[in-house]
């Protein structure tokens, strides 16, 4: 396995990434001494697939294991089914001493991690990522939350797990279209930091697709030693440097709420609001037309969407000014002036954005 370090003080935590992992975690969990009661939160075709293998490993550990199931769907990011789980873990760990393992994609992992953060105050919990998603992106970095009907992750904290562990294996078991919806961070970490990552994915984005190990394996540490690198400079996004993981994110929670989070995953929302900054920051003159149509090309070339549907300018313009990415009523972006240079520019023009916006309905 290889190891990349979250570096904060205290709250320093390693990604592990791995091929045929998974039942090595409760060895590295018994290391941490976090606790002697599992609470795996999961989903039940992550459960079906792994779960059950790695509860066992848990109980072969000498843990007592307790599977806690929410459906498969962003809706499970939700204040009702926190209540529920919280409700489930009171009953459980009356007088156990808990820790969460939160298996699964972003979902889980956003909600795992919030009912971490408020339970008892706090206890601990670790990050077992199964999707690319999750692997290169939302598991790392202690960002937890879940959603409102008016926007995505209004409630959440900062709370950090006590390891991320990457199975890249696990990935083998997504469909294209989930491959399709990781790929779509993994281009991100290329436009906002990494030329040379931006370049393998347009050489190697099929080989990705093919579940090839090599391929999958080079994205995963790659994108994951640039979000430690980010974190490690900026854990709650108080300076400015985290604030550039936002690319493609502003509009893209708001298409996503637009449709009730049902249209679109999360990475092809994004997909979508990193075309839409592209195309601000190309009519704003600081991004060139080349550079531009490079990541609409990669986008496209991996299959994501390349037009809204199912929705309406206004609901997505609506659903924008909920944003938690505003300063006061003023919006941010993050756009690029060029593959591996980006900015946060504040206050551009509604009319722009619209205008951008508009320009995503047709093909």
């Amino acid at each position: 396995m290889v190891s990349v370090n979250v570096k904060l003080n205290e709250n320093t935590y390693p990604i592990m990434v791995g091929h045929g992992t998974l039942e090595r975690l409760p060895g590295a969990v018994r290391k941490l001494k976090i606790g002697t009661d599992a609470v795996v939160i999961t989903n039940p075709l992550v459960h079906k697939l792994y779960g059950k293998k790695l509860a066992a490993a848990f109980v072969k550990a000498g843990f007592t294991v307790k599977v806690l199931e929410v459906p498969d769907s962003e809706r499970s990011k939700s204040l009702e089914v926190v209540g529920h789980l919280l409700s489930a873990m009171t009953r459980y760990a009356a007088d156990k001493k808990p820790f969460i393992v939160a298996l699964g994609g972003g979902v889980v992992g956003d909600l795992a991690g919030f009912v971490a953060a408020i339970y008892r105050r706090g206890i601990p919990f670790v990050q077992v990522p199964t999707t690319l998603l999750a692997q290169i992106d939302s598991a790392i970095g202690g960002k937890v939350a879940v959603d409102l009907p008016e926007g995505k992750n209004l409630v959440g904290a900062f709370y950090q797990p006590r390891l991320v562990w990457s199975d890249v294996a696990l990935l083998t078991s997504l469909s294209d279209r989930q491959l399709r919806n990781g790929l779509a961070e993994a281009v991100k970490y290329g436009v906002i930091s990494d030329p040379a990552l931006f370049e393998f994915l347009e050489k190697n984005a099929g080989q990705v697709l093919a579940r090839d190990k090599k391929a999958l394996t080079h994205v995963v540490l790659a994108c994951a030693a640039i979000k430690a690198g980010i974190v490690t400079q900026d854990e709650k996004e108080t300076k400015g440097i985290r604030t550039l993981l936002n690319f493609g994110h502003t509009l893209g929670h708001a298409i996503e709420a637009a449709c009730g989070y049902e249209a679109y995953h999360h990475g092809e929302a994004v997909a979508l609001g990193m075309r839409a900054a592209c195309r601000i920051a190309l009519a704003a003159g600081i991004f060139s037309a080349r550079d531009a149509l490079r990541v609409e090309m990669l986008l496209s070339a991996i299959g994501l969407p390349q037009t809204v549907k199912g929705t309406t300018l206004p609901r997505i313009m609506a659903a924008m000014a909920f944003d938690k990415k505003f300063a006061g009523k003023k919006n941010r972006f993050v756009l690029v002036k060029g593959i591996g240079d980006a900015v946060v520019a504040q206050g551009v023009p509604e009319a722009l954005v619209a205008g951008v916006a508009r320009g995503l309905f047709t093909a």
